[in-house]
């Protein structure tokens, strides 16, 4: 079965990290483009990061830029989301998508995790 597991979310203070995986199983990771979208409350889900299946990076938002950075580690079929120097407008919910294919654009996602929440408060 086809599965997307995101983790390693949760509750940090402004200017605080956080990493949070996105976990396949029931396909190769190595052939997708991942990209990671978030959702704050009240607020339509906007894309952050993508990566390619053959490693190329792509902003979706500006206000990631220098701070979020995207990566894959393919032996252990998941990709990484390492965010630095928090901010709360980073609050909401993070999700992973999948889609077979090279390009980093920001429809055709046809595999979605659950989410995991992050919470940047002081």
């Amino acid at each position: 079965q086809l599965q997307l597991v995101e983790s390693g979310g949760g509750l940090v203070q402004p200017g605080g990290s956080l990493r949070l995986s996105c976990a396949a199983s029931g396909f190769t990771l190595a052939f997708y483009t991942i990209g990671w979208f978030r959702q704050a409350p009240w607020k339509e889900r906007e894309g952050v990061l993508c990566i390619s299946s053959s490693g190329s990076a792509t902003n979706y938002a500006d206000s990631v830029k220098g701070r979020f950075t995207i990566s894959r580690d393919n032996a252990k079929n998941t990709v990484y989301l390492q965010m630095n120097s928090l901010k709360p407008e980073d609050t909401a919910v993070y999700y992973c998508a999948a889609k077979y294919g090279s390009i980093c654009h920001r429809w055709d996602y046809n595999y979605w995790g659950q989410g995991t929440q992050v919470t940047v408060s002081s």
